[in-house]
């Protein structure tokens, strides 16, 4: 039974690919801050073990994976999936109180789960794993007033380079998959704010094409890796020139 460990677990994207995987037959971590949350997303399934910690706690990161082992007896895969968006301001309007909370779960959340999925991938027999790192298309291009949330996700793009290249001698793959657009709760939220402003709704696809991007993913042979894949609402204005 192959294993898999999804991060922000508890709604959006991560709860998505939760799911997904448990229907596929996978055996699911599903790690996030809120137990109940989790367990509903759990829905009782014999597979899923629930991991509720806070990504930017390094005991508590440790300690949650290795419940995770205890039961599965190794790990596969980690979807670093955990992150917020935090306030949707000019520079100047940003307190650094929120720099440095969206820091903290964006970019050492996911480095403290790297680490301790790498460390575990390392060290078991057969040795090898895979880490998907869930990216953004603001890895490449900024929207407006998301100095934030830009300036983490294009550091997780070298968090997936340098794990890349430090885990060719161990079997460890890392990719990244910078999604646009899909529908959860949170962008749902947004374009009922947005809709109330006249701003019109953005161009949007359905959550199960992000999942079935990350599946495919997960399910390469070892000997095969997606570096970086980006899936996104056809009509967004991701290339052009103004």
């Amino acid at each position: 039974m192959k294993r898999i460990l999804i991060t922000g677990a508890s709604s959006g994207i991560g709860a998505a690919v939760a799911r997904d995987f448990l229907e596929a037959g996978w055996l699911v971590g599903l790690l996030a801050r809120r137990r109940a949350a989790l367990e509903a997303v759990a829905d009782g399934h014999a597979r899923a073990v629930v991991l509720p910690a806070d990504v930017t706690d390094a005991e508590a990161v440790e300690a949650a994976f290795d419940t995770f082992l205890e039961r599965a007896g190794g790990i596969d895969v980690l979807f670093n999936n955990a992150g917020l968006f935090g306030p949707a301001a000019l520079i100047d309007e940003v307190p650094a109180a929120d720099w440095a909370t969206v820091l903290a779960v964006n970019l050492t959340g996911m480095f403290l789960c790297a680490r301790a999925a790498f460390a575990r991938m390392r060290a078991q027999d057969p040795q090898g794993g895979r880490i998907i790192n869930n990216g953004s298309i603001s890895a490449h291009v900024p929207r407006e007033n998301s100095v934030c949330y830009t300036t983490t996700k294009h550091g997780i793009t070298g968090l997936t380079k340098s794990l890349s290249l430090d885990g060719r001698p161990f079997g460890i793959a890392c990719g990244q998959i910078d999604i646009g657009n899909a529908r959860t709760e949170l962008l749902d939220g947004i374009i009922e704010t947005n809709r109330a402003r006249g701003i019109p709704p953005p161009p949007t696809m359905d959550v199960g094409e992000a999942v079935r991007a990350v599946r495919l993913m997960a399910e390469m042979p070892p000997e095969a890796n997606v570096q970086f894949m980006t899936v996104m609402a056809t009509t967004m204005p991701y290339i052009g020139r103004g």
